[in-house]
């Protein structure tokens, strides 16, 4: 491509952003004042990725001039300055006509480094990326538990209020209040709502010699059956010519989630483990048949994912809502499990906002599709108030868009909140099999190195925990040490088309 056409298409994109400005300017009007202009940013980063860029690094390599890869800090600056240099290499002069607030390189990384600090801690130290670890039942006991795991690098302490009892909360509280007080450390407290339980019911079968089993057996093309009546479960029964004579049966923590399925929703168990769809259903009555199996028992309270499924469940459930006070008087931060879209955000906004406590810092945990392909507009909401933050939530989300997706959907996910220079949280499995075992596997050390490109890593708990805090804490000073962030390819995404598609429809509407 000729110097002249490389003009030609970076025009049209500085063009196309100058002429979106009204929309981001109205999209800044009505967000906190310290994320104006990352709420410009994100709207413009979307206008850049809803194009197909790859044609033309390559040639903007060639002529020695700065390339479009990496704008997500500062999308406008980044096209500003590249059409510059396109125009002065060829003798021309070059003044823009707009004025545009934007944000170059250095602001972007100083917004973003203030949000994350904003967030998580203000000190200063070896390396950016915070730790944060899940609270094994023993920091409800061992105060020198907690204080090894702050010695080794902890510096966000997780509970997740979806487990354990009150009791077990109030005393973990304690223990990692004293060890704030003698280490004089910026230790915070993170606590995850539990958001809707989506789980099978208890399990207990009869076998044939009387014995209770907390499971039940399924293969490909079994048949099984969910129901919103109470039940301990059935097992699948065949008769003579393998013929079936009585399908597998199981209770749900929340049976109304029957309602919403629909003949031909796929239904995951046990993290992906089982696979199902529906065949079949009634008001009471869901029909599946099991697909692969990679495990071949269900037991009790195993996750179920609908990844297809339009779920009328609320984000915040009343048992959220009764433990937010709880929260909001013992937490530095607040994870928002199940948050699909932007009228979740005001829910809870108008809750912390019923209880003072507008100015605590909260999370939300992307794990599902639906979150994943809502992110932006949950972003411009979520920018109504400060110290918010993006959990990646990879457990989840990988059984829900797939397992061969997880990782492009991770990048964009960090892309994203890179455009809002809003913090990330890196979670699920990083260096589990050596927080489990002592022994780390290649690939997962692999993954904690690319961690660095988040704000924050979060570990889980296991018997080697210490260890794998002092592993991470060192991959993550060698690996920022190296880079800060990464350059990417810049192909069309389709959650920045989705997400314009929606802004502009809104804004057509608003306009009649």
């Amino acid at each position: 491509m000729t110097i002249k056409c490389l003009e030609k298409e970076v025009a049209s994109i500085y063009d196309k952003m100058v002429a979106g400005d009204i929309i981001a300017n109205d999209i800044a009007a009505v967000v906190h004042a310290q994320y104006k202009l990352s709420a410009k940013n994100l709207y413009n980063y979307m206008l850049l990725r809803s194009l197909d860029l790859r044609k033309i690094h390559d040639d903007l390599s060639d002529l020695g001039i700065s390339s479009i890869r990496n704008p997500e800090g500062y999308a406008f600056n980044k096209i500003q300055n590249v059409l510059k240099l396109l125009k002065t290499s060829q003798g021309k002069t070059y003044k823009s006509n707009h004025q545009i607030e934007a944000i170059n390189y250095k602001k972007s990384k100083k917004l973003l480094r203030r949000n994350a600090n904003q967030l998580f801690n203000r000190t200063k130290k070896k390396h950016f990326t915070e730790i944060m670890v899940t609270m094994p039942d023993e920091a409800a006991t061992s105060v020198e538990l907690v204080r090894n795991l702050v010695t080794e690098g902890m510096e966000v302490a997780r509970i997740n209020l979806g487990r354990g009892n009150m009791y077990l909360w109030k005393k973990m509280i304690k223990n990692i209040n004293q060890v704030r007080s003698e280490i004089k450390t910026p230790l915070k407290i993170y606590m995850d709502l539990a958001g809707p339980k989506i789980r099978t019911a208890q399990i207990e079968v009869v076998s044939k010699k009387g014995k209770i089993k907390n499971f039940i057996k399924l293969k490909e093309g079994d048949h099984l059956i969910l129901t919103k009546q109470k039940t301990k479960g059935k097992k699948v029964e065949y008769g003579d010519n393998n013929t079936l004579t009585q399908a597998g049966e199981v209770g749900l923590l929340l049976p109304q989630i029957i309602d919403d399925l629909k003949i031909g929703d796929p239904v995951f168990f046990d993290d992906g483990m089982i696979e199902a769809v529906v065949v079949n259903k009634n008001a009471k009555t869901a029909e599946l048949v099991i697909n692969k199996t990679y495990k071949n028992k269900l037991t009790s309270n195993k996750g179920i994912n609908l990844p297809d499924t339009d779920l009328k469940l609320p984000s915040l459930t009343n048992q959220d809502i009764k433990m937010l006070p709880f929260a909001c008087k013992n937490a530095d931060i607040i994870g928002y499990s199940f948050v699909r879209k932007p009228e979740d955000v005001e829910k809870l906004y108008h809750k912390l906002e019923k209880l003072n406590s507008e100015g605590i810092g909260i999370v939300y945990k992307i794990e599902t599709r639906e979150a994943f392909e809502n992110l932006p507009l949950i972003l411009f909401e979520a920018m109504k108030r400060p110290n918010i933050g993006v959990m990646i939530a990879r457990g989840d989300l990988a059984v829900e868009i797939g397992f061969e997706r997880i990782s492009e959907v991770q990048n964009q996910i960090l892309w994203l909140c890179e455009a809002a220079h809003i913090p990330v949280i890196w979670a699920t499995q990083v260096l589990e099999n050596l927080a489990k075992t002592g022994i780390p596997t290649r690939a997962e050390v692999s993954d904690a190195a690319i961690s660095s490109n988040a704000e924050c890593v979060m570990l889980n708990k296991g018997p080697y925990i210490l260890e794998a805090v002092r592993k991470l804490k060192n991959i993550l000073i060698k690996m920022e040490a190296h880079s800060f962030k990464k350059k990417n390819s810049m192909r069309a995404l389709s959650v920045a088309k989705q997400t314009l598609e929606k802004i502009d429809s809104q804004y057509i509407e608003n306009l009649v």
